[in-house]
């Protein structure tokens, strides 16, 4: 494959720096009475491709690696509910229960009832943990695993011997609940797993599954995406997704590329012009012929970069785990030692086992098994009534160390939208009315110029005036009587082809800042000119501010041309401007950033963001945008608002602390609690049971669950 998308700039029908600022040459109204079936918007958008379609070479596990993570959390949730149900009866048939409470259950058979339940609850609900521990090992790394099944296991042996004979006391009610809290801690941490890969599969979506091929004797016929080839023509109807890579053999339009390549600008397509698969057609019908299918197409490379920037992401280690492996060596370790130490000093077995069956259960980690998930379960919540949707969790925590923001322009400090940004009088008209007659005449039409022009007049309250004898002017602009005077909205091809000139600074400066102008004519009196350009979000301001107060640098990234970037970099105070990148390079830009040692978060919306979305330390999209950049990234601002990043951070932070607090108590107690259980005052009467051993452990739980509620101030704060 000698060419590629990647090797061509996204205005990609080779525009010069005056023909990209004149995109009001393409003004070609004159296309506008072709039936316009599906706007940008419209049903044609959510075409579903079919699967064979997405079968691109080196994606196939992809489907199978999502599938797994989808049947854990479904097992998690099963084992969860049943054991939970299971665990009623085991708590009410436990003596120690039974005394809390004050009642008595007792019926002959009742402890062999509960070794039957309790039994059930080890082997199901505990099979997860039974199985992991052997893999832990098996690798030489034990950790949360390990520590939950030792404890459970424990437990069950010993309160097992019991009932078979040991004097003792049972543990079961502790075994069932450690199981269920495991559990239900494994299934929140799972859930936020799933979900987190699922951006090849919105990719493929993206493309429709049926195209309309041109056969030789001019018949239209609609086959499968799959099965077009090079060299075949296919027609693309108004509003419809470009099907293929190709080049355009017939008709002229204007083609919204901004999902894909990040031009905010619809770009003007005609004879000979490059289109790419996924993009949106506009106001004309184009007849293209097919240059690259399958996996040569740049939609597919973009499948293979976010797929290979998926497989390379360096992942941090959960602080749960690791404090799990220290308390899984503490806890076979005091115990040992307390076992040893009791039969040494002559004391008989039952005595030194029940000593060190407290000290396992005091370490049995219920508080910190809770410690992370209920933390993540509050945030997440939290987060989500703010309109921030966390999917990475580890993401999400890394965003607290985040050093630099990059945002893509359009869609996201930008509308992603044109609109009228500056009105320049240059005759006897004040620039309200400049724009209300400009608005009249373009009311008509459905260029996106046009739309821009008539939707600002709309919010500026405007009242569009009756138009007469309207008409397109091919390619130039468009013109119509009001109020028995002869106006035209055109471009500046149009002045010089008639030879008026514009000598005006401001005019000079607008269109050096890389925006679209046109100009209202009257007969051959130049009015005034109107500027377009995709228009800067008021909450992009602050949200640069907050931002930048909080020490970060914020960075912007887009395909757009030098001065429209530079424009929108000085209109926001940017610390840094990346223009002209091409899709494939937007990553490429995030890991030069990541090399001067910045931890990086980057914000976009587009197609072509989705690579930089997952290169970067932590991804962040826009709702509003794209399925596959919100599948890409870790973080979702259902708002659409920038400001969004910053609470980002401070939530980031808030949660931070609290999983710190959480680990620290969660573990903490253990160093007077441990020592107790192991019975190091008994000389001084002091003794801790096993039955309080495993009060003070679900103490420590309750203590660990009223500090994670604790994280809704913070998050008020936030909000």
């Amino acid at each position: 494959m000698k060419s590629s998308h990647f090797d061509q700039h996204p205005h990609g029908d080779g525009h010069s720096r005056d023909s990209h600022h004149e995109h009001a040459e393409a003004h070609a109204h004159g296309n506008h009475e072709a039936t316009h079936t599906h706007g940008p918007h419209g049903p044609a958008q959510h075409e579903a491709h079919p699967v064979d379609h997405g079968k691109h070479e080196g994606h196939e596990g992809h489907g199978d690696h999502h599938d797994h993570h989808a049947h854990m959390v479904r097992d998690f949730r099963k084992r969860f509910w049943i054991s939970s149900l299971m665990t009623l009866p085991i708590l009410l048939l436990s003596p120690m229960i039974q005394r809390l409470l004050g009642v008595s259950f007792a019926f002959p058979g009742d402890l062999w009832v509960l070794w039957l339940l309790s039994s059930a609850v080890y082997v199901y609900g505990g099979w997860p943990f039974l199985k992991g521990i052997v893999e832990e090992l098996r690798k030489g790394q034990p950790g949360m695993m390990t520590l939950i099944a030792l404890a459970i296991s424990v437990a069950y042996v010993y309160s097992s011997v019991v009932v078979f004979g040991l004097p003792g006391k049972v543990f079961f009610w502790e075994l069932a609940t450690l199981i269920d809290i495991m559990l239900l801690g494994h299934w929140i941490e799972m859930k936020s797993v799933l979900g987190a890969s699922r951006a090849l599969e919105e990719l493929v979506r993206l493309l429709p599954s049926e195209a309309h091929l041109l056969q030789p004797d001019g018949k239209i016929v609609d086959v499968p995406v799959s099965q077009l080839k090079p060299g075949d023509r296919v027609l693309i109807r108004p509003g419809e997704k470009v099907p293929v890579d190709g080049v355009v053999v017939e008709g002229h339009s204007s083609v919204n590329e901004a999902m894909l390549t990040g031009e905010s600008k619809p770009v003007e397509k005609k004879e000979g012009d490059e289109v790419i698969a996924g993009a949106i057609n506009g106001e004309g019908a184009l007849t293209i012929e097919v240059r690259k299918t399958g996996k040569d197409t740049y939609l597919s490379q973009v499948i293979d970069l976010v797929k290979k920037a998926q497989e390379t992401r360096s992942r941090t280690q959960d602080l749960a785990n690791r404090a799990a492996f220290w308390l899984t060596l503490i806890a076979i370790g005091a115990g040992g030692v307390t076992l040893v130490t009791w039969l040494m000093l002559g004391k008989d077995f039952a005595f030194a086992l029940e000593r060190t069956v407290t000290v396992m259960v005091i370490t049995c980690p219920h508080a910190l098994g809770l410690a992370v998930p209920l933390v993540v379960a509050v945030s997440t919540a939290l987060s989500a009534r703010n309109g921030l949707l966390i999917r990475d969790r580890s993401a999400f925590e890394r965003a607290r160390e985040l050093q630099a923001v990059i945002f893509d322009k359009t869609g996201t400090l930008t509308e992603g939208r044109f609109g009228v940004t500056d009105r320049v009088t240059l005759g006897d008209l004040d620039d309200r009315t400049l724009l209300q007659i400009a608005a009249s005449l373009e009311r008509s039409s459905e260029h996106p110029i046009a739309r821009g022009i008539a939707d600002s007049a709309e919010e500026q309250g405007l009242e569009f005036l009756p138009v007469e004898d309207f008409r397109a002017i091919p390619g130039k602009g468009v013109e119509g009587t009001l109020q028995g005077t002869l106006y035209r909205v055109v471009s500046p091809g149009y002045l010089r082809e008639i030879g008026v000139q514009v000598d005006h600074p401001r005019v000079k400066e607008v269109v050096e800042q890389g925006k679209t102008v046109v100009f209202l004519l009257r007969d051959r009196e130049v009015l005034g000119a109107l500027a377009l350009a995709d228009r800067i979000r008021e909450e992009s301001r602050e949200a640069v501010r907050v931002l930048k107060s909080m020490g970060l640098k914020v960075m912007m990234l887009t395909g757009d041309s030098t001065n429209v970037a530079r424009w929108v970099s000085e209109e926001l105070g940017l610390d840094d401007v990346f223009a002209e990148v091409l899709p494939h390079e937007k990553a490429e830009k995030v890991q030069e950033v990541q090399k001067k040692g910045l931890r990086v978060a980057m914000v976009g919306d587009g197609v072509n963001d989705a690579p930089a979305l997952v290169q970067a330390d932590v991804g962040i999209a826009i709702g509003a945008g794209t399925d596959v950049a919100v599948e890409a990234a870790d973080i979702v601002l259902v708002r659409n608002d920038p400001r969004d990043v910053a609470a980002i951070l401070h939530l980031s932070r808030a949660t931070f602390r609290k999983m710190q607090q959480n680990l620290l108590w969660a573990t903490g107690y253990n160093l007077f609690a441990i020592p107790l259980a192991a019975g190091v005052l008994y000389t001084y009467g002091v003794l801790l049971t096993p039955a309080m051993g495993a009060l003070l452990m679900s103490l420590s739980t309750v203590v660990v669950a009223i500090n994670a509620q604790l994280l809704w101030k913070a998050g008020r704060k936030t909000s």
